[in-house]
């Protein structure tokens, strides 16, 4: 019997888009869409420090100070760093019932510009860390507060902030709308072009902008981001301390785990990579979130010095586990690339998971502080300085940003969950979108107080803090 899809009834058999409509529109009496704005901190919140602590267990402690003076520099940095919190916030509030696959993370630095296979610039989601089936809402109201905190940040008004949330949420239920009608396979391979997405901007200065700094970029790929250095005609990496740095003690642990990656690959990738040997290994502090996780890069070569660079990531249980269920999956790495590719339409043909040695991956030993027993995901390292056109988008033109980190989002939720049914309850007015504009109000002055909180300690010494690099 073929697995329940997220077009199925309960008892597996396939609903007309029809049906699904009358589904949806039938949640508005169930759970109305005004209460999405809903929030106050409910009784016996559990203390956001304590949420962070318990986090910083399971990350490579000296290396926490680091990820402390990040979020330390702003609210919306501090959000970024603080899914778990999030997670456990909207976890006491109610949902409407659709759930989709979903980001776990979705803020607006997580979405970006990469190349496709083909080599066109897509934008998309681009950070997948926490991903896991969850209700729809989360994913947007994350997004929402995120959009609310950088407004106020760069200066905007409260009003102007709260448009950003608003309009966001708007271009989500637009984009549903328009692939409602869409058979599944057309939804799978709907993709946003980067430059045809430029066009759509507003603003001239941030088309104009945008556009150079594609075309500055899409080469950056080839010449490996400035990681790679010739030493006698032999290809290795080169150090950047402390943020690019060898960590001799976890070389073979990584090592390892790069071995396990490629004994399993399917035949056809075990063939392209047959070409290339491990020359180089290099440790890397990335994020705001995932800072004090192991992130590793591999440099690979061939006898002739063609290389390849790829990066290992440790992926732990998703922030959303403990409310949203847990992974289907023993590996969190495997995890991780199933959510990618799933939300994103042009993904990495490199994706695949792995575990270092000392692991029975029916154990939960992610715990231990050494490499050993820790699960990872594998791609090609991500051209940072082509990504980053998603944050320099949304300072030349924050708006813009927002509506295009709506559709974005809305595209991706389409893979995997029933776009007709979300898209039926949110409908064609401004209902859903002033309730998430509504909440990401207060929940951005909800992030502020725990900001607040969390630089207090900081500054009374009760939790380690270095100079951000």
């Amino acid at each position: 019997m073929p697995p329940a899809g997220p077009d199925a009834g309960p008892d597996g058999t396939l609903l007309t888009r029809a049906e699904r409509h009358v589904a949806g529109v039938a949640l508005r009496r169930t759970h109305p869409r005004g209460a999405q704005a809903d929030w106050s901190p409910p009784p016996g919140r559990a203390d956001p420090l304590s949420i962070l602590a318990a986090q910083g267990t399971r990350r490579i402690a000296s290396l926490l100070p680091i990820r402390h003076a990040r979020m330390a520099a702003s609210p919306f940095a501090f959000l970024r760093g603080a899914a778990a919190v999030m997670a456990a916030d909207l976890a006491r509030m109610p949902a409407a019932g659709p759930r989709v696959q979903s980001c776990g993370d979705c803020h607006l630095a997580n979405f970006g510009s990469y190349a496709s296979p083909e080599g066109a610039a897509v934008f998309d989601i681009n950070d997948f860390d926490e991903t896991l089936p969850a209700p729809f809402e989360w994913d947007v109201k994350r997004l929402g507060a995120s959009l609310v905190l950088a407004g106020q940040q760069d200066g905007l008004s409260d009003a102007a902030s709260r448009r950003l949330a608003v309009d966001m949420a708007r271009s989500y239920a637009r984009e549903l709308a328009r692939l409602a009608p869409l058979t599944p396979l057309e939804i799978w391979t709907d993709r946003i072009d980067l430059p045809a997405a430029i066009d759509d901007f507003g603003s001239r200065r941030a088309r104009r902008r945008v556009r150079a700094l594609l075309a500055a970029r899409l080469d950056s790929a080839r010449r490996h981001f400035g990681l790679v250095a010739e030493d006698r005609g032999v290809p290795t990496l080169r150090d950047r301390p402390p943020l690019v740095m060898r960590l001799p003690d976890r070389d073979d642990a990584v090592r390892d785990a790069f071995a396990r990656y490629i004994a399993t690959q399917p035949p056809e990738r075990a063939v392209l990579l047959a070409r290339y040997r491990l020359r180089d290994v290099i440790f890397k502090v990335v994020g705001v979130g995932s800072v004090g996780t192991f992130c590793a890069i591999g440099l690979f070569a061939t006898a002739d010095g063609d290389t390849l660079l790829l990066q290992i990531k440790e992926a732990q249980d998703s922030v959303l586990a403990p409310y949203a269920g847990t992974s289907a999956f023993r590996n969190q790495g495997q995890r991780v690339v199933t959510g990618q590719r799933i939300m994103q339409a042009a993904s990495d043909a490199f994706l695949g998971w792995t575990h270092s040695a000392g692991l029975d991956e029916a154990e939960d030993t992610s715990h231990v502080p050494s490499g050993a027993g820790r699960q990872f995901y594998v791609r090609r390292v991500k051209d940072t300085r082509l990504a980053a056109i998603g944050a320099e988008v949304a300072q030349e033109g924050l708006p813009d940003y927002a509506l295009l980190c709506g559709r974005t989002l809305a595209r991706a939720h389409a893979r995997g969950g029933d776009v007709v049914t979300v898209s039926a309850y949110l409908g064609g007015g401004r209902a859903f979108a002033d309730a998430i504009g509504g909440f990401s109000v207060l929940y951005a002055a909800q992030t502020r107080a725990d900001w607040r909180a969390f630089t207090a300690a900081i500054a009374d010494g009760a939790i380690p803090c270095a100079p951000a690099p």
